[in-house]
């Protein structure tokens, strides 16, 4: 899926202070679609991935519970 950055209301979470190391997602388009739309910040008129909420979901879930090593 293209995701075209003007027509997306782009959010970064509010723990995005690490000096522009952010993702970005589109929340109004996961609740219309059920797809949620991320790209990478340091690059908004770049490519956009497209996952499933399930997707999504699950993932910030393992990232709050840690199950990810931090990055070096």
């Amino acid at each position: 899926m293209t995701t075209e950055s003007t027509t997306q209301q782009w959010v970064k979470s509010s723990y995005s202070d690490n000096g522009g190391s952010c993702v970005e997602w589109a929340p109004h388009t996961a609740t219309l679609t059920g797809t949620v739309p991320v790209r990478d910040s340091k690059t908004p008129d770049g490519p956009a991935l497209a996952v499933t909420a399930h997707a999504f979901t699950a993932f910030v879930t393992s990232v709050k519970t840690g199950d990810f090593a931090p990055a070096v």
